[in-house]
């Protein structure tokens, strides 16, 4: 039986996700997993939501398990010419006919989100599908990425194209960064883009002290989608592993990163209450 103290901590997270829903109008999902004791959260765990540019923490950690088996160069250098350019991109826009290497391009798409950036990393992956099939053999059944940027934002509700469910989407960003799917040099870079994640100030990282680090990846896309993967470390903890996503709502940007920070007040609140 939970003691009071944890029904009272799981309860603070899970509310807050339905208040969200009533406040915003809107379908929430989030899976929660506390690394050190083997807790997690789940509300609309295993229900579909769009990833949007979510999707990038996964093509870098696909690029990166390419380096490791020997496959990839992230050194190599690929040309960018005009017509490869998409809406929302603000580092390779300034990059038109010069070559860039993998490393570079991944560094684009994950601190600032740059949609050409992940274009061309794609490209290396054998598109949308080669992404897919890294996600397969890493354990993921349930991910698919099936369209590039800027297409792959569009959030059509009951789409179940370019989607992932929070569980499986936390599960896999716990496989790439605290797994075995990745050396521990490419485990460092990719947690070190996520520290590095400029755009990510408004959600997450608004509602959790100060001294907790955080690395996140964020998205966004149609019908109200917005969503945040991050791994966390709460002072004097084990991480922390979460993705969250809203979707089917009007509410604005500025409401929808309010309700992603109001779950990280929630995170925060809830470990104070547990040993």
């Amino acid at each position: 039986m939970l003691s009071p103290l944890a029904t009272a901590a799981e309860d603070r997270i899970l509310d807050t996700a339905r208040q969200i829903e009533a406040r915003l109008d809107a379908r929430v999902g989030l899976a929660i997993y506390d690394t050190g004791s083997n807790t997690s959260w789940l509300y609309r765990a295993h229900e579909r939501f769009p990833m949007a540019s979510t999707f990038k923490v996964l093509a870098c950690g696909a690029l990166l398990a390419r380096r490791d088996a020997g496959h990839t160069d992230m050194e190599r250098e690929v040309s960018i010419a005009r017509s490869d350019l998409v809406t929302y991109s603000p580092v390779t826009e300034r990059w038109v006919g010069r070559g860039v290497t993998l490393d570079a391009l991944c560094a684009a798409t994950m601190r600032t989100s740059d949609n050409t950036a992940a274009n061309k990393v794609l490209e290396v992956l054998g598109g949308p599908s080669g992404l897919t099939g890294f996600l397969r053999e890493i354990g993921d059944d349930v991910t698919r990425v099936d369209r590039w940027e800027t297409d792959l934002n569009e959030g059509l509700p009951g789409d179940a194209r370019d989607t992932s469910t929070p569980a499986a989407m936390a599960a896999s960003l716990r496989t790439l960064l605290l797994g075995d799917a990745l050396s521990s040099a490419s485990k460092e870079t990719l947690i070190g883009w996520l520290e590095s994640n400029r755009v990510g100030g408004a959600l997450l990282r608004a509602g959790l002290p100060d001294d907790w680090r955080i690395g996140d990846r964020t998205g966004a896309g149609g019908h109200g989608t917005r969503g945040v993967v991050a791994i966390v470390w709460p002072r004097d903890r084990a991480p922390l592993i979460l993705a969250v996503y809203i979707t089917q709502t009007t509410a604005s940007m500025d409401q929808r990163n309010a309700a992603i920070a109001a779950v990280g007040r929630a995170l925060a609140q809830t470990l104070r209450l547990l040993p």
